[in-house]
This record gives C-alpha cells, sequence and structure tokens, in this order.
C-alpha cells in the first residue's frame, strides 16, 4: 500500500513540470516536505478533472459524499483498483479522476516473519523526478460547520517485480502514471487500461 510519500520540489518546479498554475488555496498551504504521512490527512498537490487547468489542494484520505462524519477516513487513504467500481465508499467517485503530485513515496520491505525487523526503501524515478500517481477524489461537507472538504485516495494496483520483493506482505504499490497516460487517466479511460503501470521505478534502501 501507499501511507508515506515525498514532495520535495519548490512551486516554481511544479508549475513548470506540468504547465500548470498553483490554486490560491495550495499557495498559502504548501510546503515541500521529504515525508507526507497518510495517517495526518495532510494536504497536498493534486490535479482534479472538475479543474484540470491548476494544481489544486485536497486532503489526503477520501470521506465519501454521503459518510456523516470523517471518522473512518484513516482506512481510505488508499483504493484497490480492482474493486473501487463496486465498493461503497469508492464508486460515486470513480469517475472523479485526480492525478497525486509526488517525487517519491516509502515502503518497508518485511524481513522476518512478523514484521519485527524491517528495511525503509524509498521509492522514485531516476533523478529524483515529479511524477503523478492515480487517485479519485470526493467532496464531503461537515455538517456542523458546514464546510466543505475535497478529500482524495490514491489508486493501488498488484506490484510489479521490484515492488514484489520489497512491499513482501501485501505485494501493492500505487498505480504511477506516465506523462502520455496522465490526460487518459484524468479524463476517464476504463480502469483496466490503468492494472498494470508501465513505468520504470528505482529503490534506495533507508537507514531509518
Amino acid at each position: 500500500m501507499c501511507y508515506t510519500t515525498t514532495l520535495q520540489k519548490t512551486a516554481s518546479e511544479l508549475d513548470k513540470r506540468f504547465q500548470r498554475k498553483l490554486d490560491s488555496e495550495l499557495l498559502v498551504s504548501f510546503q515541500p516536505s521529504d515525508q507526507i504521512v497518510g495517517f495526518t490527512f495532510p494536504i497536498t498537490p493534486i490535479i482534479a478533472s472538475d479543474h484540470p487547468a491548476f494544481i489544486t489542494a485536497a486532503s489526503w484520505g477520501l470521506v465519501p459524499h454521503w459518510a456523516k462524519d470523517d471518522s473512518f477516513r484513516k482506512n481510505l487513504l488508499n483504493a484497490k483498483i480492482e474493486t473501487i467500481e463496486t465498493l461503497p465508499s469508492f464508486k460515486d467517485a470513480v469517475q472523479n479522476r485526480c492525478l497525486v503530485v509526488a517525487d517519491g513515496f516509502y515502503e518497508w520491505k518485511w524481513l522476518d516473519a512478523k514484521g519485527k525487523k524491517k528495511q525503509k526503501y524509498r521509492i522514485g524515478l531516476a533523478e529524483e523526478e515529479i511524477f503523478t500517481m492515480a487517485g479519485i477524489y470526493s467532496y464531503w461537507q461537515n455538517k456542523s460547520t458546514g464546510v466543505i472538504f475535497k478529500t482524495y485516495s490514491i489508486v493501488t494496483t498488484e506490484a510489479n517485480e521490484l515492488m514484489s520483493e520489497i512491499h513482501n506482505t501485501k505485494k501493492r504499490m500505487p498505480v504511477i502514471l506516465n506523462r502520455k497516460n496522465e490526460n487518459d487517466w484524468l479524463n476517464g479511460f476504463n480502469i483496466n487500461e490503468f492494472v498494470s503501470p508501465n513505468i520504470e521505478l528505482i529503490a534506495e534502501s533507508l537507514n531509518d
């Protein structure tokens, strides 16, 4: 799965990569970081299908529009591509596509059967390039305050050969898009076209 990412690029680097401006909310909140932890429900940059001309802000951890509260969003940080069209938490958001912006993510390899010993890896593209992960998003309104939040999940798929060696328990990985199919994802192309990402990853083992 994918619960910790990195994005250490500046706003101008994001503008250059995507040829899109950061919206005002994101400009206020955006800070480059080498560790973005999903369980803190951070505000991060995405490109959403309803406003594709901008890099916008959204909170990691999807809250379905029908949810009474956001108490279970910690379980919706990721969405399995095999089941997002049928699970109640995700099926209404399948066509709400987004690109989740990152320059890396972390995974931990189990070194023993119970996971008491683990090796941390940082995974990304060569030369620390900015890339995108497939995501789906939802708008949710807090009934107590009336505030509307945009929230998202990162879509995952079966691990490729590299990620199977690292994520050697559940053997999952994010659906990582290449520049050629980013717009296809945003434009609602068939889910099955993205099950096996065609992109070369590199992994760096870390002491921490």
